[in-house]
């Protein structure tokens, strides 16, 4: 489902990736580990789109990422891909269910059925009574599970999460845990996540060791 090949990636002398191969398959949860400055989050937001290598190529599901102009790449992420960050960055000024109606508005759908699909995710997430609380009135692990379902809100292939726990308790993080486990169950995402997290990493399909800038 997604393909790299020789990516490659420098910010002036410090050359971050080395030449990265790796294949991930739909349907799978990944993590990616490594020491900090390994160049994981750089990683994930090249595979996201995000940034673009020096060199190498992104295939995701069958669409050869060089090839799409500006407007067709925004397209493409707003579409294929959902991001979820440590910090859950929702919009302050909106509520959860209007947080996660704004990628779907992006892609140009309707109000009723963004609302209806924000509705169905909140439900999911156990979080149908927050629906018009604002990020300020929920807590940690609230908003991060609205993350989550506005990530998904466009039913993305794949989702990419950086650090998606690092800023909750113990508890709010099994919960997370098991919600992309649940999410891949129910939606059949592809799930690729970086992570300092050994209880996350271990409950993944397959873990990818970055080392200075290559694959271990």
């Amino acid at each position: 489902m997604i393909q790299l090949r020789n990516i490659t990636k420098r910010f002036g002398s410090l050359q971050v990736l080395k030449g990265i191969d790796l294949d991930i398959n739909r349907g799978e949860i990944v993590s990616i580990v490594g020491p900090s400055g390994a160049g994981k989050t750089t990683l994930l937001q090249i595979m996201g789109t995000l940034d673009k290598a020096d060199t190498g190529t992104i295939q995701i599901e069958g669409t050869d990422i060089d090839t799409l102009s500006a407007n067709q790449l925004s397209h493409f992420r707003n579409q294929k891909i959902g991001f979820v960050f440590q910090f859950h960055q929702l919009l302050p000024e909106f509520t959860a269910l209007e947080n996660i109606m704004i990628p779907a508005f992006i892609g140009g759908a309707g109000r009723k059925e963004a609302k209806r699909r924000a509705e169905e995710l909140l439900d999911f997430m156990n979080l149908g009574e927050r629906a018009n609380h604002k990020p300020n009135q929920l807590s940690g692990g609230e908003k991060q599970r609205v993350a989550v379902a506005r990530a998904l809100a466009n039913n993305p292939a794949v989702v990419m999460a950086d650090e998606p726990s690092g800023s909750l308790d113990s508890q709010n993080k099994q919960e997370l845990h098991q919600l992309f486990f649940d999410l891949r169950e129910r939606f059949g995402q592809t799930f690729v996540i970086v992570t300092h997290d050994e209880q996350l990493a271990a409950l993944t399909d397959r873990t990818i060791h970055l080392c200075d800038g290559v694959i271990a």
